[in-house]
């Protein structure tokens, strides 16, 4: 293992923080909205309020003696923390550790009737059913003549911009320009190109981020990776059980391949590619117990490091997964991503939109004229993006490729 740089962890105690509103504010209407969603009974209510005061005028309690992934736990930490503010410890923990709470409440993992219930699932139906979503995936029908690197553009943003996905769709439309991408603080997208043109094609592994509109564009892209030659293989990796509101699993990847197979046009088109990769294994789902670990990537397994270390190239898509691969760290912006990702076993990719305050890779005028245009509302506001890429040079060693800024 490299050395690799350091900084100071993020904690949620500072008041006005970005981190103590997730846990102030964001976790208590979380509770209401699990509570709202289903019909449970006087045990899951009781268990949902007792939660709701624990982690905002409590202590980190630890998991019942029974439950399942409690060595799990312990090993990640639940020792250390329980009878401490949630406020006082790892801010990535903490949130970590309120969603396996969230699922103990409701009965999740309990034998019973609400065992294996995904307390999400109707927010990310709703989603996935929005008109919305067929006015983004008749956009595809703009993109079937357009030129495959065009398109392969085209789809690659809407995979970035997750839930905004109709801007990326129409990336390639005449006009368009350079625009419709002005969000991006960092661009290396001609290095992730260079990587997956390599010849024979190899695997690509993508980890994946949110479920419903926002992993659609995630299996567009991969299918036509799939399909015009730039990956031999794809492997998915989603969380394994509900975990963050809308993070995927394997359910929310079959929702998404149906609503597109059900769609009209191109869309179908994708969909039954994407059934069918998924048949014959050149598009393998796959969950790992530390994709829900309260932890950096840095810390992972032996067997999912080996995982990672097949692939030509892995993508992490999204914020949190971002937090993950970099340390959730106070980093100075203009740590280069390479050196915080020395440590992963190939090259590595992000695709993510800024919701939390964890940055690295930038160059000090990017990041000089954002703090000037809008302090630090660029780095939660979910208006800005990156495409960053760490690979390895022929001298063995890590290397960041030339990031431009375009604000």
């Amino acid at each position: 293992m490299p050395q690799l740089p350091t900084a100071p962890v993020l904690l949620a105690d500072a008041p006005g923080s970005f981190p103590h509103s997730v846990l102030a504010e964001r976790h208590p209407a979380i509770i209401r909205q699990v509570r709202d969603a289903f019909p449970y009974g006087p045990e899951q209510h009781r268990a949902l309020d007792a939660l709701l005061s624990s982690c905002t005028e409590g202590v980190i309690e630890p998991l019942p003696a029974g439950a399942h992934d409690l060595e799990r736990w312990r090993s990640w930490g639940l020792d250390e923390y329980t009878g401490r503010s949630w406020f006082e410890v790892p801010w990535l923990w903490s949130e970590s550790y309120f969603y396996r709470c969230l699922l103990e409440a409701v009965g999740h993992f309990a034998p019973g009737s609400w065992q294996g219930i995904d307390p999400f699932r109707p927010a990310k139906l709703a989603e996935l059913d929005a008109p919305e979503t067929d006015d983004e995936l008749a956009a595809l029908d703009t993109l079937e003549d357009a030129p495959a690197a065009d398109r392969a553009t085209a789809l690659l943003h809407g995979s970035l911009w997750g839930n905004r996905a109709d801007l990326g769709f129409r990336l390639s439309a005449p006009g368009a320009g350079t625009t419709a991408v002005s969000g991006l603080v960092a661009d290396d997208s001609d290095a992730l190109w260079a990587l997956l043109s390599g010849r024979p094609p190899g695997t690509l592994v993508l980890v994946a981020d949110n479920a419903g509109r926002e992993l659609v564009p995630d299996l567009l892209l991969l299918a036509h990776l799939l399909e015009h030659g730039l990956a031999r293989r794809a492997v998915l990796h989603v969380k394994p059980h509900p975990y963050y509101v809308s993070d995927a699993t394997t359910a929310d990847v079959v929702d998404a391949v149906r609503r597109l197979t059900a769609a009209r046009g191109a869309a179908a088109r994708y969909g039954r590619f994407l059934w069918s990769a998924m048949g014959d294994g050149r598009l393998t789902v796959r969950a790992h117990p530390f994709s829900c670990a309260p932890l950096p990537y840095a810390e992972m397994p032996g067997d999912l490091r080996e995982q990672f270390a097949d692939g030509t190239l892995t993508v992490f898509k999204g914020d949190l997964n971002y937090r993950r691969l970099v340390g959730d760290r106070r980093w100075p912006a203009t740590t280069p991503f390479a050196d915080v990702t020395a440590y992963f076993p190939g090259p590595v990719a992000a695709l993510r939109t800024l919701k939390s305050e964890v940055i690295t890779g930038l160059d000090v005028t990017t990041e000089a004229a954002l703090d000037s245009e809008e302090g630090g509302r660029w780095r939660t506001g979910g208006t800005h993006a990156l495409i960053q890429v760490a690979s390895r040079g022929a001298d063995g060693q890590r290397h960041e490729r030339g990031f431009h800024a375009m604000v």
